[in-house]
């Protein structure tokens, strides 16, 4: 029984171990990828698609697939990170941090399966939508992350309220609604990781 107390124990205090430490998994190479990303999908968005309201599954498609793209290369950045790690402390960190960020994603992802199934009509809220829990996920994992990146996280619900706010009728689904908040954004948080996690490594 004390063997199984201690072991508990332990566990605890590395879980608080990797609560306390920066989580270094976040690379400003992968935010800056995604950045691009989303400027890209949006220009694609303006040629291909200059009715995305009457057309929003496609539109769906085209930003779900960016999302789908940028995640990946984050994430892969991360698991590799993890694994070519000599301290478990970091594959803690990397398992907290996904952890953290998940349920922002999963409420994206119902919120717009519910609104494409039921009311259709409403997709023009999507991309703001998007933005709030993007916000959600940052605030949830800031305390893994450099401080500053918790303007980031303002941002993306600045950024998310205002689109809510004007981008209707006319402006709904805009390419501009997605394309400048999460190009800015994911720019913004590229140069916040490299300013205060990697500027100073690569220097020396």
């Amino acid at each position: 029984m004390e063997l199984k107390e201690a072991l508990v124990q332990i566990t605890e205090i590395r879980t608080q171990m990797a609560r306390a430490e920066v989580f270094r998994g976040y690379r400003a190479v992968p935010a800056a990828f995604s950045g691009a990303v989303a400027l890209t999908a949006a220009t694609v968005q303006a040629l291909a698609l200059p009715d995305p309201a009457q057309r929003y599954r496609a539109y769906l498609a085209l930003w779900i697939g960016a999302a789908v793209v940028s995640g990946a290369s984050a994430v892969m950045e991360m698991v590799i990170r993890a694994r070519n790690a000599g301290s478990s402390l970091t594959r803690e960190q990397t398992a907290l941090a996904m952890e953290q960020f998940f349920p922002c994603l999963a409420a994206g992802a119902l919120t717009t399966l519910v609104v494409v199934r039921t009311s259709p009509s409403l997709a023009w809220i999507l991309p703001g939508l998007w933005q709030v829990f993007y916000s959600l996920g940052i605030f949830a994992t800031s305390r893994l992350l450099p401080r500053p990146m918790s303007a980031v996280a303002v941002f993306y619900a600045a950024a998310g309220v205002t689109t809510l706010a004007f981008a209707q009728g006319e402006w709904a689904l805009s390419p501009l609604a997605m394309g400048v908040p999460f190009g800015v954004g994911q720019f913004l948080a590229a140069a916040v990781l490299y300013r205060t996690l990697e500027r100073h490594h690569d220097a020396a």
